[in-house]
């Protein structure tokens, strides 16, 4: 347990990073949330997040703007059809460049300014192995270039990166949230929803996180 220690969560409003944040508090975690309005082509996500930093009494919510639209290549930011064939292998065209680098690094400044030392992602490798910015070499080398880039971390006060999720399934994920009481029915996985934020169910995040449930339920 970690009572009355701080930390930084990253989340999208998505089913990992409820998770992970449901996780985290059930640590002891004072979480700070953080979300990111990246230029994404839809904001249900972010809507989700507010929903569920307010259901979940974090300390803090905050909501920064960076514009990776900016330079584009790929679905979630540019003029690009999110596919909806299937489950691709390899890397997608719904990979956001350097994204999960992008967010570390505000929320390592964020953490180093108030005091905390734990930064929790909720990203995952076995869903979404095509993803280079979610596999344990990436987190690996970014919590030490945070204990080399940092006051903090050159004076010993060191981070720590969690990704509790990364060798999960999407099965055990689901499973795990639900034994804290994540609610997921306030979550928002869909990576083309429509203007009202409903899921297209095509989309592979949408396939993944329905074949998960739908094996759950039957088993």
């Amino acid at each position: 347990m970690k009572k009355g220690k701080s930390a930084v969560v990253l989340l999208s409003g998505g089913l990992d990073s409820t998770t992970v944040l449901a996780m985290a508090m059930n640590q002891g975690y004072e979480c700070h949330a953080l979300t990111f309005g990246y230029g994404q082509r839809h904001c249900s996500e972010i809507d989700a997040a507010k929903r569920i930093a307010q259901h979940h009494g974090v300390a803090e919510h905050l909501i920064s703007t960076i514009d990776l639209s900016l330079w584009g290549g790929s679905a979630l930011t540019d003029e690009i059809d999110v596919p909806k064939d299937g489950v691709v292998e390899g890397i997608p065209i719904t990979y956001v460049p350097a994204r999960n680098t992008i967010f570390l690094s505000h929320a390592l400044g964020f953490a180093e300014a108030i005091g905390a030392r734990d930064i929790f992602i909720g990203v995952n490798a076995v869903d979404y192995s095509g993803y280079p910015d979610c596999r344990s070499e990436f987190v690996q080398a970014f919590e030490q270039l945070a204990n080399l880039a940092t006051k903090a971390g050159v004076e010993g006060d060191r981070f720590t990166i969690h990704a509790p999720l990364l060798h999960m399934s999407k099965v055990e994920i689901i499973m795990q949230g639900t034994q804290l009481g994540v609610d997921y029915s306030m979550t928002q996985s869909c990576y083309d929803p429509d203007n009202a934020g409903r899921s297209c169910g095509k989309c592979d995040a949408c396939r993944l996180r329905d074949a998960a449930f739908s094996e759950i339920e039957n088993a």
